[in-house]
């Protein structure tokens, strides 16, 4: 909005010409999703908890400390996650960039699928919610027509690529296929981040830092310069996703203010399949879907215990794990939260210095 409204009269007013640069409205969309955050954040909560009576169910086959520590906290944090990042980037994007609009949709769309699954818990008093192959079949359906419209916006030549990373000049044209992977991509992430918040701030932080790597894929990708120096795709237009990554980060720092140890908030599916629809669908209007899967390393490990577990205990009848998702098995192996959630920060921080490496060791 500031962009359309500030930047015409750049001409006039010398000072006005900040706007029409990437790396000042990024800024500004951090600092104004963090206000937005701490504005409404206490409010929020505390209308949350006279809706919610005795907060989020806690699964009854979960770890016994969650039943002791974490009953009564309310849930469908992801609301402020959601307000903070969507008026963040109303305000400070250009509007007329068709990948800004997908990213907010997605993220916006399968906020609303969270949102129903979270009401569905809290109003039944059951930490069931919605049935998951509905669930899953409306992220199909979000991530298809999303996927659909990346593929409109993007150059003709890239419409159906995979670049790989660490190998120069190598794309992979994956022709229909690029839709399915695209959607499974979109769908994969968002879930691979609602399983690992299980904990007390341990997906918000690895999701902040993700979009912080992403925001400067973005932006070196919509640099034509810098794309053509680092030998990456040069996608017109998709610098300006950088403004609504610096949103998604701002959010995340604001809502962390009140998710940090003891959890006032918990951010729900609300929150968690909005924030991992979002990494998936900028990944895939960047091309660079597959460091995602590094960047995002550690929503990857916490998924693949869950498939080994399940998958072990079917074939052979035995658990590898004492609990899956892998953050609960460190549990019942003794490991205090605060141990588990700072470990797996600094491993999520690991992970994305070896995807940011990616764009130059080729």
């Amino acid at each position: 909005m500031l962009f359309h409204l500030l930047v015409p009269l750049a001409d006039q007013f010398g000072a006005l010409n900040v706007f029409r640069y990437l790396t000042f409205r990024s800024g500004g969309a951090v600092i104004t999703a963090l206000l937005i955050s701490f504005m409404f954040g206490s409010v929020l909560i505390e209308m949350l908890k006279s809706r919610q009576k005795g907060g989020q169910p806690i699964r009854e086959d979960g770890p016994e400390t969650h039943i002791l520590n974490k009953q009564g906290t309310p849930t469908m944090g992801g609301v402020l996650i959601l307000l903070a990042l969507g008026l963040a980037t109303l305000l400070w994007a250009d509007l007329g960039n068709g990948f800004i609009w997908v990213a907010l949709g997605v993220t916006l769309a399968f906020g609303t699928i969270g949102f129903l699954d979270d009401y569905m818990k809290v109003s039944k008093r059951d930490s069931a919610g919605l049935s998951g192959k509905l669930k899953l079949l409306a992220q199909i359906v979000i991530a298809s027509i999303a996927t659909l419209w990346i593929m409109r916006n993007l150059p003709p030549e890239m419409v159906t690529t995979l670049t790989i990373p660490f190998l120069k000049n190598v794309v992979v044209n994956l022709g229909w296929m690029f839709i399915v992977f695209a959607v499974f991509v979109m769908v994969g992430a968002s879930n691979s981040v609602n399983l690992t918040d299980g904990l007390d701030g341990l997906a918000i932080v690895p999701v902040m830092i993700a979009a912080a790597v992403f925001a400067m894929i973005a932006y070196l990708s919509g640099h034509s310069v810098f794309a053509n120096y680092l030998q990456i795709q040069h996608i017109a237009g998709a610098g300006e996703l950088a403004v609504f990554c610096g949103a998604l980060v701002g959010a995340a720092m604001g809502f962390l203010w009140f998710n940090a140890p003891p959890a006032k908030v918990f951010m729900g599916d609300t929150g968690s399949l909005a924030l991992g629809g979002a990494l998936g669908a900028i990944s895939v209007i960047t091309k660079h879907e597959l460091v995602l899967a590094i960047v995002g390393g550690l929503f990857v490990l916490e998924t693949v215990s869950v498939i080994v577990q399940v998958v072990s205990f079917r074939l052979f009848g035995r658990r590898v794990f004492a609990m899956a998702p892998l953050h609960h098995h460190f549990e019942k192996k003794g490991w205090a939260e605060s141990t588990i959630v700072i470990r797996f920060w600094i491993i999520a921080m690991i992970l994305a210095l070896a995807g940011l490496s990616t764009l130059k060791l080729r």
